[in-house]
């Protein structure tokens, strides 16, 4: 496999062409970011942490039937993916009250919610990923009926498998986003990644953050609380 024209660079990530049709390197990048770009930082080795978290996660996601755009680790900071077109939106689950929903809501952080919520946010740098709903994916023509609700069930689906995937390592699964893509063929996967960037983690016992509130809050050194997730991953 060979690396070829860079395609794209972003907060995270650099996806190159390769020498085989519909698969994409991808590249990840040491670059913090929070709050839309306003922070910014380069911090040292976050970006093989995460290539090696996501590419477990991905694994274990295979394991439970869930299908993504994963295809396999290259090495600490790379990875081969399959080529999707990223449908604009960006999908939270909420099963505990954190962040902006506890601020928007003024419901209590740590307040365990009655069932998973399922949000949509409009991908758009330049609008901030505005909060929308239903109607609006459906006027704006991102997605049809039938994908909306697909998008919905499997993202059930994969918090469902994540919630039991990190109970196993004393982390509760308080929040999380995900992307989808359609592949050549239509089909609609789990794509981007799944990391501490990602998802809002807390040690199960001590409620200590285990994810990227530590870099937006100012509450210190990020590299060695994604270390502790990756040392508890490998352990399964």
């Amino acid at each position: 496999m060979e690396k070829q024209a860079l395609l794209y660079e972003g907060k995270a990530k650099k996806l190159y062409k390769t020498d085989e049709e519909g698969v994409l390197w991808v590249e990840y990048l040491n670059q913090a970011t929070a709050l839309n770009g306003v922070k910014k930082d380069q911090i040292q080795g976050k970006g093989e942490l995460n290539n090696q978290i996501t590419s477990e996660i991905f694994e274990k996601l295979k394991e439970r039937g869930i299908s993504s755009h994963f295809i396999k680790k290259l090495s600490k900071t790379e990875q081969l993916v399959e080529a999707v077109t990223i449908i604009p939106l960006e999908v939270v689950v909420r099963n505990i009250a954190a962040g902006s929903f506890s601020k928007r809501l003024d419901v209590p952080e740590g307040q365990p919610l009655k069932f998973p919520i399922i949000e949509f946010y409009y991908k758009e740098d330049r609008l901030d990923d505005p909060l929308i709903n239903e109607d609006h994916i459906l006027a704006l023509e991102i997605a049809t009926t039938e994908q909306i609700q697909e998008i919905k069930t499997i993202t059930r689906q994969i918090n469902q498998a994540l919630i039991d995937l990190f109970k196993e390592l004393s982390i509760k699964l308080v929040d999380f986003k995900v992307e989808f893509g359609l592949n050549q063929a239509g089909r609609i996967l789990l794509a981007d990644e799944i990391s501490p960037d990602t998802c809002r983690l807390w040690d199960a016992e001590t409620n200590d953050h285990l994810d990227k509130d530590i870099y937006r809050r100012d509450l210190g050194d990020i590299v060695p609380v994604y270390q502790e997730v990756l040392r508890r991953l490998e352990e399964i």
